[in-house]
């Protein structure tokens, strides 16, 4: 089995999703959109490979907007297109944080900017803990999701959405490909501000993110193959 995995920039991998895929069988394929030396200027030029040559699509997180074409680029209408023709082929997808967002807008829903940015570890309200557990899951964002009609919300907490669901895919506003190793790319690329900012002490995040290494890793397959049992191989 093969599944694409849409990493949108260096600092960001699929860590413990992707492990889970390769152990329950898959074979992955990691594109990265936007390399290392256009980090600061993502508006670069991508193809993206064609829906069908896939069985499972990830899409995983990014530090820009969705709708914010002018800094993001001409790049996202394709990411776009391909999502809705996963879903139009049924090829499930698995969207994360950015990822999530694209597939929301993909599907007929839109992002907008969330009332308050959250950075850290955060519960979540689910209606179903086999599928999306309470966590803490890993955050980092300041847009939300708008579902697209149809679409079931399977969790979230009083800034926004955390999961939805749709037909064979599954959109997670938190992280659960998050290592120490990533949180530690994302402070070393400014998010040591933005932590200060909002008042955030960037070690501590990041000492908490090494104790929860185990919790992670552990939340991470079990939502992995609660998206491979119960959504992916959803009828239709």
């Amino acid at each position: 089995m093969r599944a694409l995995v849409i990493q949108h920039d260096h600092v960001t991998d699929p860590g413990p999703v992707g492990a889970r895929l390769v152990q329950r069988g898959y074979d992955l394929s990691v594109v990265t959109v936007v390399p290392e030396h256009r980090h600061h200027a993502p508006d670069v030029a991508f193809d993206f490979p064609a829906a069908d040559d896939w069985d499972l699509i990830v899409s995983l997180g990014a530090p820009w907007s969705v709708y914010d074409e002018t800094a993001v680029g001409s790049w996202i209408g394709g990411e776009l297109a391909l999502l809705r023709k996963a879903h139009h082929l049924g090829v499930p997808v698995l969207g994360v944080c950015f990822g999530a967002q694209a597939l929301a807008t993909a599907l007929g829903g839109s992002v907008e900017a969330s009332p308050r940015p959250e950075i850290g570890w955060v519960g979540v309200d689910t209606d179903d803990p086999e599928l999306i557990g309470p966590g803490p899951w890993f955050q980092w964002h300041y847009d939300r999701c708008l579902l697209p009609p149809g679409a079931e919300e399977v969790a979230r907490d009083s800034v926004c959405t955390q999961a939805f669901r749709l037909g064979r895919s599954l959109g997670v506003q938190f992280h659960p490909e998050i290592t120490p190793t990533t949180v530690r790319r994302y402070l070393e690329l400014g998010g040591a501000e933005q932590c200060l900012h909002h008042g955030v002490d960037p070690g501590e995040l990041l000492t908490r993110t090494r104790d929860l290494a185990t919790t992670t890793r552990a939340n991470a397959r079990r939502l992995v193959d609660g998206f491979l049992d119960r959504v992916a191989n959803t009828p239709g």
